[in-house]
């Protein structure tokens, strides 16, 4: 799994114009699962991101993390996280875990992540979404498992 992880103010999910998920500060995840991604892998990703120190201490230092100031998370799926660029002037999606199965490990990503007591909002796998971000810092990770 891959996972584009920003610092935000705020950030939310729109789908034909209504919103379907929004937080405030917190962390925004683009999720891209590849082929032979399986939970243990989503399970690596919801602890490493809950814990990982990117949140701003009372001295300016990144020393905080998501468990410590109540972060809210909004996850999204994003197969083109895996669009292979390299040749041709159309991206390739080989590695991109087939659809039916990458839902599900979505889903189960979103579930190990409310596991942890925050605030979890979701986009809908699938669904073309207008993704709105107010990158705090701009603080932006990936983070791969």
């Amino acid at each position: 799994m891959k996972i584009v992880l920003q610092r935000v103010k705020q950030a939310a999910v729109l789908i034909e114009g209504k919103s379907v998920g929004e937080i405030g500060p917190g962390l925004l995840l683009l999720i891209g699962a590849k082929k032979n991604d399986h939970e243990k892998d989503a399970q690596y990703l919801a602890e490493r991101i809950v814990n990982l120190r990117i949140f701003e201490d009372e001295h300016g230092k990144m020393n905080l993390s998501a468990l410590e100031t109540k972060a809210e998370i909004l996850a999204v799926s994003q197969f083109t996280l895996y669009g292979d660029t390299n040749k041709g002037r159309r991206p390739g999606f080989d590695q991109a875990l087939e659809p039916g199965s990458a839902k599900e490990l979505y889903h189960k990503f979103v579930e190990l992540l409310k596991g942890y007591g925050l605030k979890i909002q979701t986009g809908v796998f699938g669904a073309k979404m207008l993704v709105q971000i107010f990158n705090d810092g701009p603080v932006t990770f990936i983070l791969e498992s």
